[in-house]
């Protein structure tokens, strides 16, 4: 199990990690989302004792991971596919690997045969396709066959049948009783495997819930486009029912917290022409970018001449 108890990384003035805290039990695949900058790279070298926390505690079943003696058969990680020697071949990487954590030499073979890459075993990793580096660092991080396993981004650079592979490996390994953390800054990607959600922005703990209850959540919910003959007067109206209104044109206007319905009801009492109302049911990619709406560090321009 991982856990993380008020964790934070200041880097001088900018708070990259703010007041974190989170457990991640085995057993289940726990998806780690949040935009580009939240702080989940930060975090996973946090866990992996690569980055010192400037307060709080992590611990790998209740011991820093920076303790721990031959850390490959406790915890696997894959951080950044790209950080191997490219002149090594996939078997001298993954039997250094081996030599410096005391694994036995046949789980080489092993992992190259689970990931895909045996005939690839004698090649030079810089000839290697992101895909295929990818596949080599999941083999480093099943090496020690532990019970912890990080991915950060595993799926980039996989081509489908790669990504179907990654999603049953992941649930296997829970079915297994590990420990099961990936990273994404894609609910798509989440949705499909996790079983547990961490949410965060700019650093801090947004959600920590089961993925069928930020489902649920997400799915109780709709938008209603609505084009009116008086959408500042609609708007005003409805806010003072509790709805939450976004204006998208001269004519229209997007709802949340009423359904079409209860709209069209408000409208005819207080005389104000609808002419179109469209309902949208809210998916769980909207619960994500709800959530994390106030926490993304880039954002674009509108298209409408503003910076980007």
């Amino acid at each position: 199990m991982i856990e993380a108890r008020h964790v934070t990384k200041r880097y001088g003035d900018t708070v990259a990690v703010d007041d974190l805290s989170f457990s991640v039990r085995p057993g289940r695949v726990t998806g780690f989302l949040g935009p580009n900058g939240a702080g989940k790279s930060t975090t996973l070298r946090m866990i992996l004792g690569l980055t010192a926390p400037s307060s709080g505690t992590v611990t790998v079943d209740g011991v820093p991971f920076a303790e721990r003696r031959r850390g490959l058969r406790h915890v696997g990680a894959l951080l950044d596919a790209q950080d191997v020697h490219g002149g090594r071949t996939a078997a001298a990487h993954l039997s250094a690997l081996a030599r410096g954590n005391r694994i036995p030499r046949t789980r080489v073979a092993d992992v190259l045969e689970e990931v895909g890459l045996a005939k690839a075993a004698g090649r030079r990793i810089g000839g290697f396709s992101l895909g295929m580096r990818q596949r080599l660092g999941i083999a480093a991080a099943l090496l020690g066959d532990p019970g912890v396993l990080l991915f950060d981004e595993p799926l980039n650079g996989l081509d489908m049948e790669g990504v179907l592979w990654v999603r049953g490996l992941f649930r296997r390994l829970a079915a297994e009783g590990r420990t099961v953390l990936f990273s994404s800054h894609m609910m798509s990607e989440i949705e499909q495997s996790a079983e547990q959600v961490l949410v965060i922005g700019r650093g801090r703990l947004l959600a920590d819930e089961q993925l069928a209850d930020l489902s649920r959540a997400a799915r109780g919910g709709s938008v209603v486009t609505v084009h009116a003959a008086d959408p500042a007067a609609l708007a005003a109206l409805l806010t003072g029912e509790g709805a939450s209104v976004r204006p998208l044109s001269e004519e229209a206007v997007e709802v949340s917290g009423l359904p079409a319905r209860r709209i069209g009801e408000l409208a005819l009492r207080h005389g104000l022409a609808l002419h179109q109302l469209t309902t949208k049911a809210s998916s769980l990619e909207d619960a994500f970018l709800e959530l994390t709406a106030g926490s993304v560090e880039y954002a674009a321009g509108d298209g409408r001449g503003g910076a980007l």
